[in-house]
């Protein structure tokens, strides 16, 4: 069974971004007297946050909400810089993926 990744992903991003745990609560909407504490909870896996609470989340250190569900690395990366792609840039993308895996099936 896998781990879940969201306690993982969530302090990564927030040290990446240089945020306490406090400081992101609060940013997010939580009460400053409760803000740690209830972070502390998520990026130790004792509860998890709802899905609106994760968006907010996800905002506040610039990743999108899909990075909190990524079970490695290398895909949490990815999710990261597919978001910062435009439209044009991620249907350029897939179509070089299509080709690269229509050429891997030959």
């Amino acid at each position: 069974m896998v781990d879940n990744p969201i306690p993982i992903r969530l302090k990564q991003a927030r040290k990446v971004s240089g945020i306490t745990q406090k400081n992101l609560g609060v940013m997010i909407g939580m009460d400053e007297n409760s803000a740690s504490g209830r972070m502390n909870h998520y990026e130790k896996g004792r509860h998890m946050p709802d899905i609106s609470t994760l968006k907010k989340m996800a905002d506040a250190l610039g990743v999108p909400l899909n990075y909190f569900f990524c079970e490695d690395d290398s895909s949490a990366e990815l999710a990261c810089l597919i978001s910062k792609l435009g439209d044009e840039g991620r249907k350029k993308l897939i179509d070089q993926i299509l080709r690269t895996k229509s050429e891997d099936d030959n």
